[in-house]
């Protein structure tokens, strides 16, 4: 559907440098990173709203490197909905569609929970409703390729994480391929099958939601997803000393390093690193504590109280990263 081979955009601290990267038919691929890492960029020149230094960008079998956006039959969805304000939710779908169809446009607009709402116009809908329209106007455009750019960072938390389900639900209904940008990992585990994570301007790891979260191949990548803990350390033949335990982890072999691990990978045990809890904070569905290891501090998932006294132990083989360089 997409491929993206070596693809260079110089354009200060938000350019692309040689990202790769393809989309399968019908996959739905998440653009994960932080501002300024070259999320947008990168889709605007899969869009053809910007042409590449160097590198080539196919759709399908399609060389459409130096394609003008109109030619490339794409359709873009862009975070403040660029809705025309004279226009209703029936004529924005019209007005795209290759051979104007009244069925199909009511029926689309029905697929994104506006039915009965075709003749309001924008000033007349919601933040929600308005992205809705913004949805069903890209579908109906018949695209061969979705973008999203941050569809629903605009939204209220609550409906953003109900309309995010909707949209990804749609998409595969329709076996739409769709390439969407999110800073949020919580969206980009919610709605994509694989995920590209974003690094000054390169992609560093392009795996899914669950392997990149559970198995990052840089600092980088671990940090996109958050629930993060760093802490400093020495390694020595495949194994850090805390406080007189040896923990054996992946990564850097001897040497400097940082120790990273989430919340929920360390758990109580008898046998564990002595750990004091600071402060406890309520989640949804958890409890999460600050706790001092002896050696700096981290967030565990742990079900304890304040002060109290307890063990910790790693349920898996915890990964070290170099220590950036300044």
């Amino acid at each position: 559907m997409l491929r993206l081979e070596n693809i260079t955009k110089n354009f200060g601290k938000a350019g692309v440098s040689g990202a790769s990267l393809h989309l399968s038919p019908g996959e739905i691929v998440a653009v994960l990173g932080a501002s300024g890492s070259g999320k947008t960029t990168l889709l605007n020149l899969v869009a053809g709203l910007l042409e590449p230094d160097a590198g080539r960008i196919f759709l399908g079998n399609e060389d459409v490197t130096h394609q003008p956006p109109e030619k490339r039959g794409l359709a873009y969805v862009f975070q403040d909905h660029a809705l025309w304000p004279h226009l209703s939710a029936l004529d924005h779908l019209l007005l795209v569609m290759k051979a104007p169809d009244r069925a199909l446009a009511h029926h689309l607009l029905g697929r994104v929970g506006l039915g009965g709402l075709d003749a309001r116009k924008p000033h007349q809908l919601s933040g929600g409703q308005k992205q809705r329209v913004a949805l069903a106007r890209a579908l109906a455009a018949r695209p061969r390729l979705l973008l999203l750019d941050e569809p629903y960072s605009a939204l209220d938390p609550v409906l953003r994480e109900e309309l995010r389900l909707e949209v990804a639900s749609l998409l595969r209904a329709e076996h739409v391929s769709a390439l969407h940008v999110t800073h949020d990992p919580d969206e980009a585990l919610a709605v994509a099958d694989r995920v590209a994570v974003m690094d000054a301007g390169r992609i560093v790891q392009v795996d899914t939601p669950t392997r990149v979260y559970t198995q990052p191949q840089t600092l980088a990548a671990a940090r996109a997803f958050g629930r993060l803990n760093l802490l400093k350390v020495q390694v020595q033949e495949g194994k850090v000393h805390l406080n007189g335990l040896a923990w054996s982890v992946q990564g850097v072999e001897s040497g400097p390093g940082l120790l990273a691990f989430r919340y929920e990978d360390l758990v109580p045990a008898a046998e564990g690193l002595p750990a004091k809890v600071l402060a406890v904070f309520g989640g949804r569905g958890e409890r999460l504590c600050r706790v001092d290891l002896g050696v700096g501090e981290a967030v565990v998932k742990l079900d304890a109280g304040l002060e109290e006294q307890v063990r910790l132990t790693p349920v898996k083989v915890l990964t070290v990263f170099p220590t950036p360089q300044k």
